[in-house]
Protein backbone atom coordinates (compact mmCIF):
# COMPACT_ATOMS: atom_id res chain seq x y z
CA UNK A 1 0.00 0.00 0.00
CA UNK A 2 1.38 3.00 -1.33
CA UNK A 3 0.33 6.54 1.31
CA UNK A 4 1.21 10.17 -0.13
CA UNK A 5 1.07 12.29 2.71
CA UNK A 6 0.48 15.98 2.00
CA UNK A 7 1.77 18.95 4.24
CA UNK A 8 3.45 22.13 4.04
CA UNK A 9 6.74 21.54 5.66
CA UNK A 10 8.62 19.17 6.73
CA UNK A 11 12.22 17.75 8.18
CA UNK A 12 15.25 18.89 8.11
CA UNK A 13 13.58 22.30 8.16
CA UNK A 14 12.68 23.89 11.41
CA UNK A 15 10.61 21.31 13.40
CA UNK A 16 7.43 21.63 14.97
CA UNK A 17 4.75 19.23 16.50
CA UNK A 18 2.58 18.94 13.52
CA UNK A 19 5.82 17.52 11.14
CA UNK A 20 6.65 15.06 14.23
CA UNK A 21 3.20 14.04 13.85
CA UNK A 22 3.31 12.90 10.77
CA UNK A 23 6.92 11.41 11.31
CA UNK A 24 5.27 9.11 13.51
CA UNK A 25 2.03 8.00 11.58
CA UNK A 26 4.80 7.10 8.59
CA UNK A 27 7.03 5.40 10.87
CA UNK A 28 3.77 3.29 12.61
CA UNK A 29 2.28 2.54 9.43
CA UNK A 30 5.70 1.11 7.43
CA UNK A 31 6.24 -1.34 10.26
CA UNK A 32 2.77 -2.63 9.03
CA UNK A 33 3.91 -2.41 4.83
CA UNK A 34 2.95 0.47 3.87
CA UNK A 35 4.90 2.45 1.75
CA UNK A 36 4.94 6.34 2.42
CA UNK A 37 6.16 10.21 0.29
CA UNK A 38 5.90 12.83 2.09
CA UNK A 39 5.27 15.71 0.02
CA UNK A 40 6.18 19.19 0.70
CA UNK A 41 7.71 22.42 0.35
CA UNK A 42 10.61 24.31 1.49
CA UNK A 43 12.59 27.39 1.09
CA UNK A 44 16.03 25.54 0.02
CA UNK A 45 14.82 22.28 -1.58
CA UNK A 46 18.31 20.67 -2.14
CA UNK A 47 18.09 17.91 -2.61
CA UNK A 48 14.77 17.59 -3.97
CA UNK A 49 14.20 14.00 -2.91
CA UNK A 50 15.37 12.45 0.41
CA UNK A 51 15.35 9.45 2.04
CA UNK A 52 14.00 9.02 5.82
CA UNK A 53 13.86 5.91 7.92
CA UNK A 54 9.88 6.89 8.21
CA UNK A 55 9.18 7.77 4.25
CA UNK A 56 10.72 9.45 1.13
CA UNK A 57 10.26 12.94 1.20
CA UNK A 58 9.46 15.17 -2.03
CA UNK A 59 10.18 18.87 -1.93
CA UNK A 60 9.38 21.77 -4.12
CA UNK A 61 10.67 25.18 -3.43
CA UNK A 62 8.33 27.21 -0.92
CA UNK A 63 8.13 30.69 -2.54
CA UNK A 64 6.35 32.26 -0.02
CA UNK A 65 4.65 31.55 3.57
CA UNK A 66 2.26 34.30 4.35
CA UNK A 67 -0.27 33.84 7.35
CA UNK A 68 2.34 30.43 7.86
CA UNK A 69 0.86 29.09 4.30
CA UNK A 70 3.80 28.62 2.28
CA UNK A 71 3.27 28.61 -1.59
CA UNK A 72 4.64 26.59 -4.46
CA UNK A 73 4.79 27.18 -7.74
CA UNK A 74 3.35 25.87 -10.95
CA UNK A 75 6.18 22.94 -10.39
CA UNK A 76 4.54 21.83 -7.26
CA UNK A 77 1.37 21.67 -8.87
CA UNK A 78 2.86 19.43 -11.52
CA UNK A 79 4.63 17.35 -8.98
CA UNK A 80 2.06 16.96 -6.53
CA UNK A 81 -0.69 15.64 -9.75
CA UNK A 82 2.26 12.80 -10.65
CA UNK A 83 2.99 11.90 -6.99
CA UNK A 84 -0.64 11.63 -6.18
CA UNK A 85 -1.74 9.68 -9.34
CA UNK A 86 1.08 7.05 -8.29
CA UNK A 87 -0.24 6.53 -4.70
CA UNK A 88 -3.35 4.49 -3.61
CA UNK A 89 -4.00 6.54 -0.85
CA UNK A 90 -3.75 10.41 -0.89
CA UNK A 91 -3.45 11.79 3.35
CA UNK A 92 -3.83 15.72 3.87
CA UNK A 93 -2.77 17.04 6.84
CA UNK A 94 -4.42 20.15 8.11
CA UNK A 95 -4.25 23.12 8.11
CA UNK A 96 -2.62 24.00 4.49
CA UNK A 97 -4.99 25.60 2.28
CA UNK A 98 -2.26 25.67 -0.59
CA UNK A 99 -2.87 21.62 -0.04
CA UNK A 100 -6.68 22.58 -0.63
CA UNK A 101 -5.17 23.99 -4.40
CA UNK A 102 -3.04 20.96 -5.38
CA UNK A 103 -6.26 19.07 -4.05
CA UNK A 104 -8.56 20.64 -6.61
CA UNK A 105 -5.68 20.83 -9.28
CA UNK A 106 -4.53 17.50 -9.21
CA UNK A 107 -8.56 16.46 -9.56
CA UNK A 108 -7.40 12.86 -8.16
CA UNK A 109 -10.18 9.92 -8.21
CA UNK A 110 -7.34 8.43 -5.62
CA UNK A 111 -8.76 7.48 -2.22
CA UNK A 112 -8.06 10.60 -0.25
CA UNK A 113 -7.98 11.42 3.76
CA UNK A 114 -7.78 14.22 6.28
CA UNK A 115 -5.94 14.05 9.00
CA UNK A 116 -7.74 17.09 10.76
CA UNK A 117 -4.72 18.92 13.30
CA UNK A 118 -6.29 21.68 14.52
CA UNK A 119 -8.80 25.06 13.92
CA UNK A 120 -7.39 28.15 11.97
CA UNK A 121 -7.44 30.55 14.90
CA UNK A 122 -5.90 33.39 14.58
CA UNK A 123 -5.91 34.68 11.09
CA UNK A 124 -10.17 35.21 11.13
CA UNK A 125 -10.06 36.95 7.57
CA UNK A 126 -8.13 34.33 6.03
CA UNK A 127 -10.31 31.88 7.54
CA UNK A 128 -13.67 33.78 6.11
CA UNK A 129 -11.90 33.60 2.70
CA UNK A 130 -10.46 30.32 2.70
CA UNK A 131 -13.62 28.61 4.09
CA UNK A 132 -15.83 28.12 0.93
CA UNK A 133 -12.37 26.36 -0.94
CA UNK A 134 -11.99 24.08 3.02
CA UNK A 135 -15.83 22.91 2.84
CA UNK A 136 -15.11 22.25 -0.55
CA UNK A 137 -11.96 20.37 -0.15
CA UNK A 138 -13.66 18.10 3.07
CA UNK A 139 -17.12 17.15 0.71
CA UNK A 140 -14.14 15.05 -1.14
CA UNK A 141 -12.86 13.13 2.33
CA UNK A 142 -13.58 9.21 2.23
CA UNK A 143 -12.92 9.89 5.63
CA UNK A 144 -11.58 12.71 8.34
CA UNK A 145 -9.39 12.24 11.46
CA UNK A 146 -9.57 13.99 14.84
CA UNK A 147 -6.84 13.49 17.19
CA UNK A 148 -9.34 13.43 20.28
CA UNK A 149 -12.83 13.03 21.23
CA UNK A 150 -12.96 16.60 22.70
CA UNK A 151 -11.70 18.13 19.36
CA UNK A 152 -14.37 15.96 17.45
CA UNK A 153 -17.22 17.72 19.32
CA UNK A 154 -15.70 20.88 19.61
CA UNK A 155 -14.77 21.84 16.48
CA UNK A 156 -16.85 23.78 14.36
CA UNK A 157 -15.57 22.27 11.41
CA UNK A 158 -16.04 18.65 12.54
CA UNK A 159 -18.95 19.24 14.42
CA UNK A 160 -20.86 20.30 10.99
CA UNK A 161 -23.46 17.72 10.02
CA UNK A 162 -22.01 17.04 6.52
CA UNK A 163 -19.17 15.21 7.48
CA UNK A 164 -20.67 13.52 10.62
CA UNK A 165 -20.50 9.88 8.50
CA UNK A 166 -16.57 10.69 7.60
CA UNK A 167 -15.25 11.68 11.02
CA UNK A 168 -12.91 9.26 13.00
CA UNK A 169 -10.86 9.69 16.05
CA UNK A 170 -6.95 8.34 16.00
CA UNK A 171 -5.01 10.28 18.71
CA UNK A 172 -1.55 11.05 17.73
CA UNK A 173 1.01 8.49 18.86
CA UNK A 174 4.67 7.85 19.28
CA UNK A 175 6.75 5.45 18.59
CA UNK A 176 8.90 4.70 21.60
CA UNK A 177 12.11 2.80 18.93
CA UNK A 178 12.13 6.04 17.32
CA UNK A 179 13.88 8.15 20.23
CA UNK A 180 17.44 7.75 21.00
CA UNK A 181 17.83 5.21 23.92
CA UNK A 182 20.41 7.05 25.68
CA UNK A 183 20.14 10.18 26.54
CA UNK A 184 22.59 13.28 26.75
CA UNK A 185 23.02 14.24 30.14
CA UNK A 186 25.85 16.99 29.53
CA UNK A 187 22.77 18.88 29.26
CA UNK A 188 21.93 18.97 32.56
CA UNK A 189 25.56 20.82 33.77
CA UNK A 190 25.28 22.56 31.13
CA UNK A 191 22.21 24.02 32.64
CA UNK A 192 23.98 24.56 36.20
CA UNK A 193 21.16 21.25 37.51
CA UNK A 194 22.12 18.41 39.42
CA UNK A 195 20.84 14.93 38.73
CA UNK A 196 19.08 15.18 41.45
CA UNK A 197 17.85 18.25 41.78
CA UNK A 198 13.61 18.66 40.79
CA UNK A 199 12.90 21.00 37.94
CA UNK A 200 9.87 21.43 36.18
CA UNK A 201 10.43 21.79 32.20
CA UNK A 202 8.74 23.04 28.99
CA UNK A 203 9.81 21.99 25.67
CA UNK A 204 8.28 23.17 22.40
CA UNK A 205 8.85 25.75 19.75
CA UNK A 206 8.16 29.74 21.62
CA UNK A 207 4.71 30.53 19.67
CA UNK A 208 2.37 33.32 21.41
CA UNK A 209 -0.24 30.39 21.94
CA UNK A 210 2.22 28.66 24.19
CA UNK A 211 1.09 30.73 27.16
CA UNK A 212 4.45 30.76 28.03
CA UNK A 213 4.45 33.95 29.38
CA UNK A 214 1.99 32.70 32.25
CA UNK A 215 4.56 29.83 32.68
CA UNK A 216 7.26 32.68 33.24
CA UNK A 217 5.14 34.85 35.75
CA UNK A 218 4.18 31.45 37.54
CA UNK A 219 7.89 30.59 37.74
CA UNK A 220 8.23 33.14 40.45
CA UNK A 221 6.11 31.44 42.35
CA UNK A 222 7.57 28.42 42.14
CA UNK A 223 10.50 26.70 44.75
CA UNK A 224 12.28 25.19 42.23
CA UNK A 225 13.93 26.06 38.63
CA UNK A 226 12.38 26.18 35.54
CA UNK A 227 13.62 24.84 31.81
CA UNK A 228 12.18 26.59 28.76
CA UNK A 229 13.26 24.55 26.31
CA UNK A 230 13.29 25.64 22.80
CA UNK A 231 13.48 28.40 20.25
CA UNK A 232 11.23 30.79 18.55
CA UNK A 233 9.20 34.18 17.74
CA UNK A 234 8.78 34.74 21.59
CA UNK A 235 11.77 34.58 22.69
CA UNK A 236 12.97 37.89 23.42
CA UNK A 237 9.95 38.85 24.68
CA UNK A 238 10.06 36.09 27.63
CA UNK A 239 13.87 36.96 28.24
CA UNK A 240 12.58 40.05 29.16
CA UNK A 241 9.83 39.49 30.85
CA UNK A 242 12.14 37.34 32.78
CA UNK A 243 14.72 40.09 33.49
CA UNK A 244 12.27 42.54 34.33
CA UNK A 245 11.09 39.91 36.94
CA UNK A 246 14.42 39.50 38.16
CA UNK A 247 14.06 35.43 37.99
CA UNK A 248 16.86 33.54 39.19
CA UNK A 249 15.71 29.86 38.54
CA UNK A 250 14.08 30.25 35.37
CA UNK A 251 16.44 28.63 32.47
CA UNK A 252 16.46 29.26 29.29
CA UNK A 253 18.03 25.77 27.32
CA UNK A 254 17.57 27.41 23.50
CA UNK A 255 17.14 24.33 21.27
CA UNK A 256 18.28 21.33 21.56
CA UNK A 257 19.13 17.82 20.61
CA UNK A 258 16.74 14.59 20.50
CA UNK A 259 19.64 13.23 23.00
CA UNK A 260 19.27 16.49 25.51
CA UNK A 261 15.53 16.31 25.20
CA UNK A 262 15.44 12.42 26.56
CA UNK A 263 17.74 13.45 28.83
CA UNK A 264 15.48 16.94 30.59
CA UNK A 265 12.33 14.65 30.28
CA UNK A 266 13.56 11.78 32.33
CA UNK A 267 15.07 13.86 34.51
CA UNK A 268 12.35 16.55 35.41
CA UNK A 269 9.85 16.60 37.56
CA UNK A 270 6.42 17.43 35.61
CA UNK A 271 6.40 18.64 31.92
CA UNK A 272 4.50 21.94 32.06
CA UNK A 273 2.46 22.83 28.53
CA UNK A 274 0.86 26.21 29.26
CA UNK A 275 -0.75 26.37 26.29
CA UNK A 276 -3.39 28.74 26.83
CA UNK A 277 -5.15 28.65 23.18
CA UNK A 278 -6.63 25.76 21.02
CA UNK A 279 -3.94 26.36 18.20
CA UNK A 280 -2.23 24.06 20.46
CA UNK A 281 -5.00 20.95 19.33
CA UNK A 282 -3.29 18.13 20.87
CA UNK A 283 0.26 18.68 22.91
CA UNK A 284 2.59 16.14 21.10
CA UNK A 285 5.19 16.57 24.36
CA UNK A 286 2.52 15.58 26.73
CA UNK A 287 2.37 12.24 24.98
CA UNK A 288 6.33 12.47 25.14
CA UNK A 289 5.92 12.70 28.68
CA UNK A 290 3.56 10.31 29.47
CA UNK A 291 6.35 7.70 27.59
CA UNK A 292 9.13 8.45 29.44
CA UNK A 293 6.60 8.34 32.61
CA UNK A 294 6.15 11.65 33.90
CA UNK A 295 3.31 14.01 35.56
CA UNK A 296 2.18 16.60 33.40
CA UNK A 297 0.65 20.18 33.67
CA UNK A 298 -1.58 21.47 31.35
CA UNK A 299 -4.69 24.36 30.20
CA UNK A 300 -8.08 23.81 29.75
CA UNK A 301 -8.72 24.92 26.37
CA UNK A 302 -11.34 22.51 24.95
CA UNK A 303 -9.11 20.81 22.78
CA UNK A 304 -6.75 17.59 22.71
CA UNK A 305 -4.30 18.27 25.50
CA UNK A 306 -7.44 17.04 28.18
CA UNK A 307 -7.36 13.99 26.49
CA UNK A 308 -3.31 13.42 26.65
CA UNK A 309 -2.86 14.89 29.97
CA UNK A 310 -5.99 13.09 31.58
CA UNK A 311 -6.67 15.34 35.21
CA UNK A 312 -6.49 13.61 38.22
CA UNK A 313 -4.71 10.74 36.58
CA UNK A 314 -1.54 11.60 34.83
CA UNK A 315 -1.46 15.09 36.09
CA UNK A 316 -2.98 18.25 36.67
CA UNK A 317 -5.25 20.32 33.94
CA UNK A 318 -6.21 23.86 35.47
CA UNK A 319 -7.62 27.06 34.15
CA UNK A 320 -5.80 28.87 30.70
CA UNK A 321 -4.07 32.24 31.59
CA UNK A 322 -3.85 31.56 35.12
CA UNK A 323 -0.41 31.49 36.33
CA UNK A 324 -1.41 31.38 39.67
CA UNK A 325 -3.40 28.28 39.23
CA UNK A 326 -0.33 26.61 37.28
CA UNK A 327 2.24 27.87 40.21
CA UNK A 328 -0.42 25.94 42.80
CA UNK A 329 -0.12 22.38 40.90
CA UNK A 330 3.64 23.12 40.24
CA UNK A 331 4.04 23.42 43.98
CA UNK A 332 1.82 20.45 44.99
CA UNK A 333 4.37 18.39 42.28
CA UNK A 334 7.12 19.48 44.09
CA UNK A 335 6.04 19.08 47.69
CA UNK A 336 4.46 15.69 47.27
CA UNK A 337 6.81 13.38 45.62
CA UNK A 338 5.14 10.08 45.92
CA UNK A 339 1.87 11.97 43.82
CA UNK A 340 4.17 13.23 41.06
CA UNK A 341 5.72 9.35 40.72
CA UNK A 342 1.63 8.37 41.01
CA UNK A 343 0.77 10.32 38.34
CA UNK A 344 3.75 9.42 35.88
CA UNK A 345 3.36 5.82 36.65
CA UNK A 346 -0.61 6.60 34.87
CA UNK A 347 0.86 8.60 32.38
CA UNK A 348 3.12 5.89 31.39
CA UNK A 349 0.18 3.01 31.20
CA UNK A 350 -2.41 5.25 29.08
CA UNK A 351 0.67 6.18 27.08
CA UNK A 352 1.14 2.20 26.04
CA UNK A 353 -2.75 1.88 25.93
CA UNK A 354 -3.57 4.78 23.87
CA UNK A 355 -0.57 6.87 21.92
CA UNK A 356 2.01 4.23 21.19
CA UNK A 357 3.00 3.46 18.20
CA UNK A 358 1.34 0.41 17.45
CA UNK A 359 -1.93 1.85 18.26
CA UNK A 360 -1.31 4.43 15.93
CA UNK A 361 -0.14 2.32 13.14
CA UNK A 362 -3.15 0.02 13.79
CA UNK A 363 -5.43 3.00 13.85
CA UNK A 364 -4.21 4.24 10.28
CA UNK A 365 -3.58 0.79 8.51
CA UNK A 366 -7.43 -0.53 9.71
CA UNK A 367 -8.64 3.67 8.14
CA UNK A 368 -6.40 3.16 5.08
CA UNK A 369 -7.87 -0.25 4.15
CA UNK A 370 -11.46 0.75 4.64
CA UNK A 371 -10.82 3.54 2.46
CA UNK A 372 -9.98 1.56 -0.09
CA UNK A 373 -12.21 -0.97 0.27
CA UNK A 374 -14.88 1.36 -0.91
CA UNK A 375 -12.99 1.74 -4.34
CA UNK A 376 -12.52 -1.64 -4.82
Amino acid sequence: MRVLHVYRTYFPDPPGGLQEAIRQISLATSCQGVKNQIFTLSPNPVPETLERPEAQVKRCRSWAAPASCDLGSAKAFKEFARLSRQADVVHYHFPWPFADLLHLYAGSKKPAVMTYHSDIVRQRALKTLYSPLLHRTLGTMDAIVATSPAYAASSPVLADRRYADRVRVIPLGLDEGSYPQQGDDSILGRLGLSADEPYFLFIGVLRYYKGLHYLVEASARVSAKVVIAGAGPEWNNLKNQANALGLDRLIFAGQVSDGEKVSLLRHCRALVLPSHLRSEAFGMVLIEAGMYGKPMVSCEIGSGTSYANADGETGFVVPPANPGAIAVVMNHLLEDEYLAHRFGAEARKRYERLFSGEALGKAYVNLYRSVLERFS
